[in-house]
């Protein structure tokens, strides 16, 4: 097997890590002598009084959230179905390397098209494709264009939240169908020690720590500091991986009325890439002549040239204070910095019998990302009704130094001239041609946004929700191939949302929402350069939070109207907008903690996504999006012994179920629907615990989507992690 350079990466990574190290043993030191009195982290209480919305949730039942509101809100009173995943459900789970795994079990939400991608999260949310607009880190944008994606290890998190359906009004320029905004650990205001370290049966191992005190002895300054490194080889031939970060993080509170959290992380991946999400419809969904199906461990790329880095750094601060009269101000900033460089070849179609074409590709990027949000809040009686209101002013920049080079046809004998490679008898280590340009950009884009929200109580039991913002960007597009193909763009858009609930005595409360969006795109199509995408949603919904049991369960509709979507054509620059697309559905969701033995939760969402305009091809208009299913559902089961012999023993088991999809836009060809199994056990004791997930028990062969003929995608094999853990 080719070994891995890992180049700058691994030094850095070292380096920090032996840092990180010696202030663990440090810190140990100086809390030994006090090892008795260490506290565990806070308990919340079973029906969430007292949780606050971006820290730790109790079992698997959220009460509250910001992703819908920015402020500290009642799920119940969010006017748009909400799903959020806390540390307890990943770690039940056995969520390891990457955030998509969390929302496996989350309705409305396909993940994974091309299987296992370790360098790159990817997220359908209601239909549409969320991956690069619709990703979210602490209320803060990490807009994407091309391979200038940021990846955040779900170790670094509290919890992952998905809010469904437009949040232009909250967040600006955001995907229709709905974003994940993923929420960090912050430090703690107890002592909390904690080390695990894994390895699952692919041989990739992993090790991490996360540490949290107070600095000086009144408890005004207080840190946090967690890390990871993780590597080994995957479950496809040749495939492997080295990753890791750190992250350091002070909160200063000199009083109860301000408290200023400055954090950073550094984070990092070598890898020979996952080869196997661009495998052809036949041979993977279907069998084909003298083949059957491709084997889901072949690799169909060049090992020893096969090159996959990323080197990611990002800081950040976040201010609250509390004036006299109520008002609150919150002010958050976050800079980040990703260098990225891929170097692989990858399949296309058949090119004979046995032998699948191959491309090329070769992608140096450079991108800059800056958020900065600023809100003031209150709340006040006016008019017989209480209002509490929020406004603000957020900034977000992004800039993307974008070169790609490709070839078609990569390799040469002993493989056919074509570049092909057998399926059957693969013979690696053939002569790359020279790659000619792809692209060579630099794109920036600004964007400023002005918002407000009114969320209004009265009557006896009423609620109603009102937003508005209004966006301003701008797009600086610089094409260094093609000078003609540069140019310079400014759009400005309204958002707006109205809501209106009532909360019944008995914690049901029903609700209707309306909301406009507005998701500025990069690029240039045949008529010039690329509109925001913009449109509408119409939801109602009813959620019930029972007061005789600690649970939370979401029923709602949907139907989304989005306007100026891209479509295919057949000259260059290949893209224009002249679509538009429906996406209308149902979704179930409920999550309780039963009792301190039984957590449970279960979804299930019905999508239905229709073409409604396509200019360029009036044939497709009718036809359903492909990747994603029509029928989706998912449940998960834990139970914990809590006396007798068997005390600190769980026992956990999941199932999902992804039903057909279209692997084509014609809707010619379809993926098949799948079951998965997932279970888990674990062990704990005396503040050790072991445990043990496996993923895909029965080790299901199946194809998660395809992004037309030539781009199917395996899902995982079965994988078992062990993993030991302790709370120090």
């Amino acid at each position: 097997m080719t070994m891995i350079k890992h180049r700058g990466f691994s030094a850095r990574l070292v380096l920090n890590g032996s840092v990180a190290i010696a202030a663990l043993c440090a810190v140990w030191s100086a809390q030994a002598q006090d090892a008795a009195t260490t506290l565990r982290p806070i308990v919340l209480d079973g029906q969430g009084q007292g949780e606050i919305a971006t820290g730790p949730v109790k079992g698997y039942v959220a009460k509250k959230s910001t992703t819908g509101s920015k402020s500290d809100t009642p799920i119940q009173e969010i006017p748009q179905a909400v799903s959020v995943i806390g540390r307890e459900e990943l770690e039940d789970r056995g969520v390891v390397n990457k955030v998509d795994e969390a929302l496996r079990y989350t309705p409305g939400v396909s993940t994974q098209p091309f299987g296992t991608d370790p360098d790159t999260d990817w997220y359908y949310i209601r239909g549409f494709d969320a991956s690069q607009t619709g990703v979210y880190l602490d209320g803060l944008n990490l807009f994407a264009y091309g391979f200038g994606n940021f990846q955040v290890d779900p170790f670094m998190l509290e919890r992952v939240e998905v809010l469904k359906g437009p949040a232009s009004v909250l967040y600006g320029g955001a995907n229709a169908g709905g974003i994940v905004n993923m929420t960090s650990k912050r430090p703690t205001d107890e002592p909390y020690y904690y080390t695990e370290a894994g390895i699952n049966t692919e041989g990739n191992a992993f090790g991490g720590f996360d540490l949290s005190d107070k600095v000086n002895e009144d408890g005004t300054m207080r840190y946090r500091l967690t890390g990871k490194l993780a590597g080994g080889d995957g479950y496809t031939d040749y495939t492997n991986d080295f990753r890791g970060f750190i992250m350091p993080q002070l909160t200063i509170s000199p009083d109860e009325d301000t408290k200023l959290t400055v954090w950073a992380s550094y984070s990092g991946l070598d890898q020979v890439h996952t080869g196997n999400g661009f495998l052809p419809y036949e041979g993977t969904v279907i069998d084909r002549p003298g083949v059957g199906k491709i084997s889901r461990r072949f690799f169909p790329g060049e090992p020893d040239i096969d090159t996959g880095r990323y080197n990611q750094t990002m800081i950040g601060a976040e201010l609250e204070h509390q004036f006299e009269g109520g008002w609150k101000l919150t002010s958050n900033f976050r800079y980040g910095h990703l260098e990225k460089y891929e170097h692989f070849v990858y399949p296309y179609l058949w090119a004979g019998p046995t032998t699948l074409q191959r491309i090329g590709f070769e992608g140096d990027t450079t991108a800059d990302t800056l958020a900065w949000d600023n809100r003031v809040e209150n709340e006040f009686e006016l008019g017989g009704a209480t209002h509490k209101i929020m406004a603000g002013i957020d900034y977000r920049y992004y800039r993307i130094d974008n070169v790609q080079n490709s070839i078609f046809g990569a390799g040469f004998p002993p493989q056919p001239v074509d570049g092909s490679i057998d399926v059957l008898n693969p013979v690696y280590g053939q002569p790359q041609p020279t790659m000619s340009p792809l692209y060579n950009e630099v794109v920036t884009m600004n964007q400023v946004g002005f918002y407000a929200q009114d969320q209004i109580r009265f009557g006896d039991g009423w609620l109603m929700t009102l937003n508005g913002r209004y966006d301003f960007v701008h797009t600086d597009f610089d094409n260094q191939l093609a000078p003609t193909g540069s140019f310079k763009d400014s759009d400005g858009a309204f958002s707006g949302r109205a809501g209106l609930a009532y909360e019944f005595d008995n914690g049901l409360t029903p609700y209707v929402s309306a909301a406009t969006f507005f998701n500025p795109l990069v690029g240039r199509g045949a008529q010039g350069p690329l509109k925001p995408e913009e449109g509408e949603q119409y939801e109602a919904g009813i959620k019930y939070s029972p007061d005789f049991i600690n649970g939370s369960l979401t029923a709602s509709v949907f139907h989304i109207n989005k306007r100026n979507n891209t479509v295919a054509i057949a000259a260059p620059p290949w893209t224009d907008q002249l679509g538009a697309v429906e996406s209308r559905g149902v979704e179930l969701e409920g999550k309780v903690n039963i009792d301190d033995n039984w957590k449970l939760l279960a979804s299930y969402a019905y999508t239905d996504t229709e073409v409604t305009k396509n200019d360029p091809n009036p044939l497709l208009v009718g036809k359903s999006l492909y990747v994603v299913p029509e029928h989706s559902a998912s449940a998960w089961v834990d139970y914990t012994v809590t006396d007798g012999p068997l005390d600190g023993l769980s026992l956990g088991a999941g199932l999902r179920y992804k039903g057909e999809s279209w692997a084509d836009e014609a809707n010619t060809k379809k993926v098949p629907n799948s079951t998965v199994v997932d279970a888990a056990i674990r062990y704990k004791k005396d503040d050790w615990t072991a445990s043990l997930n496996v993923t895909n028990l029965f080790d299901k062969t199946y194809v998660e989507a395809c992004r037309g003929e030539g781009a199917c995608g395996y899902g995982d094999a079965r994988t078992i992690t062990f993993k030991i853990s302790k709370v120090w």
